[in-house]
């Protein structure tokens, strides 16, 4: 078995070390943020932060992002997969250490990292995140096929179409629905960290809109909080940051 790190120089794509626990092994947050896939620059990550496992970024990054199905420890992950296995498209996969699947797909724009939105145990790692390129750790590749690219049928599932509250609304014309609308798919599509500052700035456009009578509030509020709820942002933190950037864009 070769080394984690020359197994992570050997897949040419942005890796770091991480720890037997699955978390980067260099410190502090967004330890997955210093992933490389220069030779020279891993062999010196490793020797600072040596860690006994390969994490490859996922997203833009690295062109990949993961669909982690942990049957081993959620039977509700298994009842999903055994539903569902014979829609999902040949692709690479790979075992993990705890006996789970990684369904390696190529990354689109807007997967990003989810936990437990189609049953406990199914999960996401997309745009901010990073998985354990499990090979690595010698564990089995079920398939070697290319990575396929998402069935659009899971992302609609796992990231419905934006709510349509605003549809069919009288105090809402046509031309503000599709304002409203590219403003909240701003939101979901911002990086991770950026997210409620996007959020922000989003609900003062829209207030602002709100003051001239194009937008009516209470549909523009059920907007941009499925879409601050579709991005990750918890619904309390993302309804105080809506309240606020409409009060401020309607003064």
């Amino acid at each position: 078995m070769i080394s984690p790190l020359e197994a992570a120089i050997a897949t040419r794509l942005p890796c770091l070390p991480c720890s037997a626990q699955k978390t980067p092994a260099i410190p502090g947050p967004g330890g997955h943020k210093h992933a490389t896939s220069d030779p020279a620059a891993l062999r010196a990550l490793w020797q600072r932060y040596p860690g006994p496992l390969v994490g490859v970024r996922t997203g833009e990054a690295s062109g990949l992002s993961v669909f982690d199905i942990d049957r081993a420890k959620h039977p509700e992950a298994e009842i999903w997969l055994s539903a569902h296995r014979n829609r999902l498209p040949t692709t690479r996969i790979h075992q993990t250490r705890s006996g789970g699947l990684h369904f390696i797909f190529r990354h689109v724009p807007g997967v990003r990292n989810s936990q437990g939105r189609l049953a406990t145990g199914v999960d996401t790692r997309g745009e901010g995140g990073y998985a354990i390129w499990w090979p690595a750790a010698d564990c089995l590749v079920l398939c070697d096929a290319p990575p396929a690219p998402w069935p659009q049928w899971l992302l609609e599932v796992i990231w419905p179409p934006l709510p349509r509250t605003a549809r069919g609304t009288p105090a809402l014309l046509s031309s503000d629905t599709q304002v409203l609308e590219r403003l909240a798919r701003r939101v979901i599509h911002t990086p991770e960290g950026q997210r409620n500052s996007m959020l922000f700035w989003a609900a003062c456009r829209v207030g602002k809109a709100i003051r001239c009578g194009g937008i009516d509030e209470q549909c523009a509020t059920a907007v941009l909080t499925g879409a601050a709820l579709l991005a990750g942002l918890p619904e309390g933190e993302a309804r105080r940051t809506i309240a606020s950037g409409l009060r401020t864009g309607s003064r």
